[in-house]
């Protein structure tokens, strides 16, 4: 190790910088130097050097990533807007009603209700975040992700938990793994690695093991451009290496910039949703609270009562449940698709999945088994050749890249028809890694004789153009002859009608070499000689069509996008009852403008032969024409379209950086599952728009009744402390909405955010409550005789019945389009509750709380007109609802 470089080392020893990659210092000197420092070995740790790291470093994770604590969560539940409107009001109280009031005046009765408001709310939302956030790390502890690592002892890497990872352990890195931790590496082959997730550009650099002749000098250069280090968080594109850990968890340059990249998170459809209904009724909340100030102020002289009551319909306009009610539906989501096998990463994804109207997805493990069986090893001409056999087994075995379940099938079928032991002479020499570009990969081996033996499995159309002669047994056993035209049709024809019987083939060819130990690449991919085929059939899925109707009666399309033959894929659609409008072709992709693509994809089932960029551009063009997107995707050639897709979604078995590009995991790749998850996605969307039409609607016609009666009444139509009690005890009716059930027909079209159609239900349905009202006032006014100041209190409990009865009815009404109670019933947890609160409204007046509350008791009559009331509500209620329909197409 030369002077300079180990007196780097030696500064960055021990205490390693989060300002810059710790491996900056090592990239300059040799491999070997490399592991002298870490006091590392090519053959691994010991265990009690794991231990010792483990103890030194600690686990291999990034802080923040970690969950909050409870105080943390409970410190977040408070600070919200909702939280500070009513803090805020508390505050005003307290110097009103107790610092600047009489001492025979004084009362905490403002105080208290504002304080259990935001309590409740408070406390309610720390509850199920703190159960959501618990669950959540459970279910992720179901889904996770490992690195090939070889430690002393150990005869061959095994896959250990990245989160055991230390400084000096050495990984085995190819195509489809992230990097686990910032690692240094000791012997690399074409690989190239994707850092679009630290540097945001998206063409893969290729590394190397030895470090450039001439480095730059200085501790400023920028760690991600050296050629020698690969970080944590990116992910291998192709070929293969053998790296040492050179720093985890915060200490990676991922760690020092992980918060950075969390922030620049898109927000999601979800997000938008909810922060335009948010903004909604706060403009609302500004418009109006000033005008019933003014209003009453005017009209009846008292400034500072007025003050207090437009503060308290402020209060009444706020939705200070709709954290908790989201954050509940949401945990709940997540917490029943567990339980119908699907994980979920990201807690907002769960309203994508319902607004899923396109699933674009691979045919293999989808519409297929997944258990790849090689059927037939043929020749040219399409008869069975044991020597196709034995040239794929060795491609298989002797790789080290990406294997598949196609190279599982090889090696199997191999081992049953004792090829095995005929090919184990050969040495391996060198390889030439997979990509999905050149979509093949060869194996250079040597056998007895000293000869090096290229072997080149991959796509028929791939391979074809590199053969210049083919095995022909049909002139003699093991002669070679020239590839002719027609020896390309014959191949043509066999390979087409291997297709047609729903078996994928792929070509393996080989040519000799002599005995050289030298780097082998791409180049070297030419001049080859044809022996044959290699025919794999994955049957469908029983389970396939029944899925795919059901998806399809739910108002889910699905698109097949597969990197697959179109003939093949064909059949496989047809075998599963996938309707097939129009199919393309990766290369028609290409030739396609994006505005070409949005309109073609549109009527396209299926698009085979696709390159992974290629997947990405039909997700993108099907997004820009409306459709919410889901993409299912489970290798390193889907990690694009899942992260462009609306959402996006893997199964544990996916390689790394699939599961980690994915919103949703599913336990089993199956279109049965994704049904199951699809339908409590729209259940939990359900529930929210549920609840926030509620409240918008029911907000805007208590605060009209206000207008309303505040110009035309001697006095305050219900005092500030009556009306927070009535909004806390509407707020206690809401609670168990997120266990409401759902109607059927609700659930079968796609829903999206609409926060225009929020606003137009408000105006639409909300001035129907304050019909009533007025109703309620010339009742109180006329037949009970409550229009002087001195009856206030009688007309005041009377309004107050109304409005919560009507409030919490409405729950009822607007949760289904159809007649509540008869065709529709909501489920018990609501029923049982908002009878409660109903009960509980009736009897206040009567108690001694509401003695306290200005409130007096209703003489007997009152209720016969209560009834009638609450009954003519639902009905108009009811045919209103009706002509919305009837004029929107839509309820909810």
């Amino acid at each position: 190790m030369n002077e300079e470089v180990g007196n780097r080392l030696n500064r960055t020893s021990g205490n390693i910088s989060k300002q810059r990659s710790p491996l900056l210092d090592l990239c300059d000197c040799a491999p070997e130097e490399a592991l002298t420092y870490l006091k590392a070995a090519r053959s691994g740790l010991t265990p009690e050097q794991v231990e010792q790291r483990l103890e030194q470093f600690g686990p291999n994770e990034i802080t923040h990533e970690k969950p909050p604590t409870w105080y943390q969560q409970l410190f977040h539940a408070f600070v919200t807007p909702f939280n500070g409107v009513l803090f805020t009001v508390s505050i005003v109280s307290l110097f009103t009603d107790v610092i600047f009031a009489a001492p025979e005046d004084r009362t905490f009765r403002t105080i208290i209700v504002l304080t259990t408001m935001v309590l409740l709310s408070t406390l309610l939302r720390f509850w199920q975040e703190f159960r959501s956030n618990k669950a959540a790390e459970e279910l992720k502890a179901m889904v996770s992700s490992t690195a090939a690592v070889l430690r002393s002892g150990m005869q061959r890497p095994q896959e250990i938990p990245i989160s055991t990872l230390v400084p000096g352990d050495i990984v085995y890195l190819s195509a489809g793994d992230m990097i686990p931790a910032d690692v240094r590496l000791l012997t690399a082959k074409d690989l190239f690695v994707s850092q679009a997730m630290l540097t945001g550009e998206s063409i893969p650099v290729e590394k190397y093991p030895q470090p450039p002749a001439k480095p730059d000098a200085g501790d400023s250069r920028n760690p991600l451009e050296q050629q020698t280090a690969c970080f944590m968080g990116t992910n291998v594109v192709s070929g293969t290496a053998i790296a040492v850990v050179g720093a985890t968890g915060n200490s990676t340059y991922f760690g020092a910039v992980a918060k950075d990249i969390a922030g620049a998170r898109p927000l999601t459809s979800f997000d938008k949703g909810i922060s335009h209904v948010s903004w909604m009724l706060v403009r609302f909340l500004m418009v109006m609270t000033p005008l019933v100030f003014l209003i009453n102020g005017i009209s009846k002289g008292d400034w500072l009562e007025s003050l207090l009551f437009a503060v308290s319909v402020a209060v009444g306009l706020t939705p200070e449940m709709l954290p908790m009610i989201v954050t509940t539906n949401l945990a709940k989501g997540a917490v029943v698709m567990a339980r119908r096998k699907a994980i979920v990463k990201r807690l907002n994804a769960i309203q994508n999945f319902g607004a899923m109207d396109i699933l674009c997805t691979d045919k293999t493990g989808t519409l297929t088994q997944n258990k790849v069986i090689l059927e037939r090893h043929l020749d040219v001409h399409g008869k069975e050749d044991v020597q196709v056999l034995e040239f794929a087994w060795i491609n298989s075995f002797h790789q080290t890249g990406l294997k598949n379940l196609l190279d599982v099938a090889v090696l199997e079928y191999a081992e049953q028809h004792e090829v095995v032991e005929k090919s184990q002479h050969f040495r391996k020499v060198d390889e030439i890694p997979f990509d999905f570009l050149r979509r093949r990969m060869s194996v250079v081996v040597r056998n007895g004789d000293g000869k090096n033996l290229l072997v080149c499995k991959g796509a028929i159309e791939e391979i074809l153009p590199l053969c210049v002669s083919a095995n022909d047994s049909a002139v003699t056993p093991g002669s070679v002859v020239e590839f002719t035209p027609e020896k390309r049709r014959e191949v043509r024809r066999v390979t087409r009608k291997l297709n047609q019987e729903g078996l994928r083939a792929l070509a393996v060819a080989y040519k000799w070499l002599p005995a050289e130990d030298r780097t082998y690449n791409v180049a070297d991919e030419k001049d080859l000689v044809l022996a044959g085929y290699v025919a794999f059939l994955d049957p469908p899925k029983e389970s396939a069509r029944q899925a795919i109707a059901a998806l399809r009666e739910y108002g889910v399309a699905i698109k097949i996008i597969t990197g697959d033959n179109e003939v093949v894929t064909r059949k496989i659609c047809k075998e599963v009852g996938l309707a097939i409008e129009n199919s393309m072709l990766g290369k028609d992709v290409e030739a396609l403008s994006d505005i070409q693509l949005a309109e073609a994809a549109e009527y396209t089932t299926i698009f085979a032969k696709m390159s992974p960029l290629q997947k990405s551009r039909v997700i993108r063009a099907l997004k820009s024409k409306g459709h919410t997107v889901g993409y299912l995707g489970d290798g390193i050639n889907d990690a694009a379209a899942l992260k462009d897709a609306d959402v996006g979604i893997s199964v544990d078995t996916a390689v790394d950086i699939a599961k980690e590009s994915a919103d949703i995991i599913l336990l089993e790749k199956s279109l049965l599952v994704l049904e199951e998850a699809v339908i409590e996605g729209r259940k939990t969307f359900a529930n929210i728009i549920k609840y926030i039409k509620m409240t918008a609607s029911s907000n805007f016609g208590n605060v009209f009744s206000v207008l309303i009666a505040s110009i035309f009444l001697p006095f305050l139509p219900m005092l500030p402390i009556q009306l927070l009690v009535q909004n806390l005890l509407y707020d206690v009716s809401q609670v168990s909405i997120p266990w409401d059930d759902v109607d059927q027909d609700y659930l079968k079209q796609p829903r999206k955010w609409d926060a225009g159609g929020i606003a137009r239900f408000m105006v639409f349905i909300g001035p129907i409550s304050s019909i009533f009202d007025v109703v309620t006032f010339l009742l109180m006014w006329h037949v009970f005789g409550a229009n002087t100041i001195e009856k206030q209190s009688l007309f005041q409990s009377g309004w107050f019945v109304v409005g919560l009865l009507t409030q919490t009815l409405i729950v009822h009404m607007i949760r289904t389009q159809h007649i509540p109670f008869i065709q529709s019933r909501a489920a018990t947890p609501v029923i049982l509750l908002t009878a409660s609160i109903m009960a509980f409204g009736i009897y206040l007046p009567f108690s001694s709380l509401g003695e306290h509350l200005g409130m007096v008791p209703l003489p007997l009559s009152y209720f016969p007109w209560l009834a009638g009331i609450l009954l003519s509500y639902c009905v108009l209620t009811q045919i209103v609802k009706r002509l919305y329909i009837r004029r929107f197409g839509q309820w909810l």
